[in-house]
């Protein structure tokens, strides 16, 4: 039977009326607002295709502002919330900010932006912990390191499938990170607390000095943790054996003596430290290397190499890097060690070439006579049908001797910067406490013993074998069975394999650059400005 509700009794008909309204009136009504927040949503992320395409791909379905993603939004701000912990620019994903666009969204047309704010600061968390917030070849050309940046659509799919797992798989792995984290912490407080006390005079002091100026050492250090509390105003063992240690974790000459050199460092305050180890935390972001794995670690202002296994130093020798100067400054980056030359050729960097023997050449054509000029397939050409004063098609080359400027082995890891390490015959560069005097390559102070601990992991007589190769006097390539990942690096701050914090001096101003570049971006902490 049909009927209309002009048919009903009054009140009825009017209820019916209303209740076949609602009936079409509704959907339509949810309609439009699901059309406002789509049109929103996909106006606001316009901006930025990875976040577009998320959405796209999902239909539209929210992240961050339906009913069902209380949790997804309670884990994410919990989490952003510590981004001063890790030394981060935490405007970029503003947690105040976010609750309060959160708590001011009324329309639909709100909602859809806010989703999208939520998701853009989640891309930034997600990108600047895992991988740092800065490029670093943007803030210094000899940062070569290539990092590994998240992919936004997998980063927004775990988000998806585990929202807590998510968020606590961004931050890196290694305890070196979490060591750095703790010393942020530390160094916080002292600042907190009115730092270490009032500067060192500029007194050199030595054992046995007594006064005024041994007793404020004596406290400096007291509050730096070098030392226990004491009541003397005399320089005696305990006081040298502190500066001993303040030294060895400076990387200073451990004489036990007050120079300069170790006054400047003691007087260096808890904010100088904390930006460091700000720096630090940072670099330690681009570092996506396996630190279980045998490696050799090169810190270029520690002037050191080392070879650590498991965590373990199974040998470390002093280095000397690049001089400070722009086209000589030892890079930053990782390869792999593939082979070893004993007895080998200097072939001539052509910027050496151009720079500092051409100009000899051409005053001198008999200068330099320890190199020889070769053509473009290697072979030697006579000086006396070389025109030195027009264009230079060639190249230079030191055949193997003693005074080598490579002494008597190299240590190849291939790479486009043309950087490895090997010997030297100006030994006398290593007794400096700072080694910056190459034009780029790294010399070993202790070049045979590197060999000898390189060979014994594919040899039963490495020396013999070693020696044996040397006493050719012929350039050989030793091939490594197995290559080994070498990363050289640049820390001046770094926890030691007992966890405490070690500092060294900025030779490069690197890190002062990268700190710079991370106030700009936004990082604070207590007591440092940028």
């Amino acid at each position: 039977m049909t009927f209309s509700a002009a048919r009903l009794p009054g009140r009825r008909a009017l209820l019916l009326s209303m209740a076949l309204w609602g009936a079409s009136v509704l959907p339509q009504v949810a309609q439009a607002q699901a059309t406002a927040f789509t049109q929103s949503l996909a106006a606001s992320a316009s901006a930025d295709e990875a976040i577009a395409e998320w959405y796209r791909s999902t239909g539209y379905e929210t992240l961050w502002t339906g009913p069902e993603d209380a949790e997804r939004r309670a884990v994410f701000l919990t989490a952003i919330a510590s981004a001063d912990l890790h030394g981060l620019p935490k405007a970029r994903y503003d947690v105040a900010a976010l609750t309060a666009a959160l708590g001011a969204a009324v329309t639909e047309g709100d909602r859809g932006r806010v989703e999208v704010e939520m998701t853009r600061a989640y891309l930034a968390w997600a990108h600047d912990l895992s991988s740092g917030a800065l490029t670093p070849k943007d803030v210094d050309g000899g940062i070569l390191r290539d990092i590994t940046r998240p992919d936004p659509q997998a980063s927004l799919r775990a988000l998806v499938a585990d929202p807590q797992a998510a968020l606590d798989g961004l931050m890196p792995t290694s305890a070196v990170y979490v060591q750095l984290m703790k010393a942020k912490l530390d160094l916080e407080a002292q600042v907190a607390t009115g730092g270490w006390g009032e500067p060192l005079a500029m007194v050199t002091l030595a054992p046995g000095d007594t006064g005024p100026d041994v007793v404020a050492l004596r406290d400096r250090l007291v509050r730096m943790g070098y030392l226990s509390a004491t009541a003397t105003a005399s320089y005696d063992r305990a006081l040298q054996a502190a500066v001993q240690g303040f030294q060895l974790n400076h990387g200073l000459t451990a004489d036990g003596s007050l120079g300069e050199g170790t006054i400047l460092e003691i007087n260096k305050t808890p904010e100088d430290r904390l930006k460091s180890v700000i720096v630090a935390l940072e670099r330690e972001r681009w570092m996506d290397i396996d630190r279980s794995v045998k490696h050799v670690w090169v810190n270029l202002p520690d002037f050191k190499a080392r070879i650590i296994d498991g965590g373990r130093v199974i040998f470390e020798t002093r280095v000397v890097i690049g001089k400070d100067v722009p086209d000589q400054r030892s890079p930053e980056f990782s390869d792999e060690m593939e082979h070893m030359v004993i007895n080998p050729s200097w072939g001539v960097p052509r910027s050496i070439v151009v720079k500092e023997y051409l100009p000899l050449l051409r005053q001198n054509p008999n200068a330099v006579g320890h190199l020889q000029i070769i053509d473009g397939r290697g072979r030697v050409v006579p000086r006396g049908s070389v025109d030195f004063s027009g264009s230079f098609p060639y190249g230079m080359r030191q055949p193997p001797s003693d005074g080598n400027a490579l002494g008597k082995v190299k240590f190849m890891f291939p790479n486009p910067y043309n950087i490895y390490l090997h010997d030297t015959p100006s030994k006398s560069l290593f007794d400096k406490e700072v080694r910056a005097y190459s034009h780029g390559c790294i010399r070993v102070a202790d070049p045979f013993d590197l060999a000898h601990e390189l060979l014994s992991w594919q040899s039963d007589d490495a020396e013999a074998e070693f020696e044996a190769a040397l006493d050719t006097g012929r350039e050989t390539t030793v091939k490594l069975l197995k290559t080994l990942p070498v990363h050289l690096v640049y820390f001046t701050a770094y926890p030691d394999t007992k966890g405490r914090m070690t500092y060294r001096r900025d030779v490069y101003g690197r890190d002062a650059a990268i700190f710079n570049a991370l106030s700009v971006a936004g990082v604070e902490s207590p007591g440092v400005q940028g």
